[in-house]
């Protein structure tokens, strides 16, 4: 039967996880998991793991960190992403950005300072590898 079928969650769908559309205004620290859309205010702390995307309405005056910030609207405060951070060209941000790959795209209004940090950890100790010589006896 159909209802018996587990459902992927929707963060393994690549869906949005959820949606804060224009009309709201969240004040606080907000904490999530899977893809956010922020179309509102807000206003805070931002921390995840994942992606958070601020949409072209989207105003947000906060400290953000998270694993992926993809920006269209417009962001007052510092940023900081583990893997990457996107300002798309309706992107308006004042404060810093950090993040291994930076995405500038025409148009971007940027008044900040911008640092391109090295890989996640996990990764660069993946790629180092060490080497050890051991005498053959022959």
């Amino acid at each position: 039967m159909f209802w018996h079928r587990k459902r992927a969650s929707s963060a393994q769908r690549g869906n949005l996880t959820a949606f804060i559309d224009e009309g709201s205004e969240i004040e606080g620290k907000y904490t999530f998991s899977g893809t956010v859309m922020l179309n509102g205010k807000f206003q805070g702390e931002i921390a995840s793991t994942d992606t958070l995307i601020i949409g072209e309405r989207g105003v947000v005056n906060a400290t953000v960190r998270a694993g992926t910030v993809i920006i269209n609207g417009e962001l007052v405060g510092n940023v900081q992403a583990t893997e990457r951070v996107e300002l798309k060209g309706t992107a308006r941000v004042f404060g810093d950005v950090e993040a291994p790959v930076i995405v500038v795209e025409e148009g971007v209004l940027f008044e900040g300072h911008c640092r391109m940090t090295k890989t996640k950890p996990a990764e660069a100790a993946r790629d180092t590898r060490e080497f050890s010589v051991v005498p053959l006896k022959r």
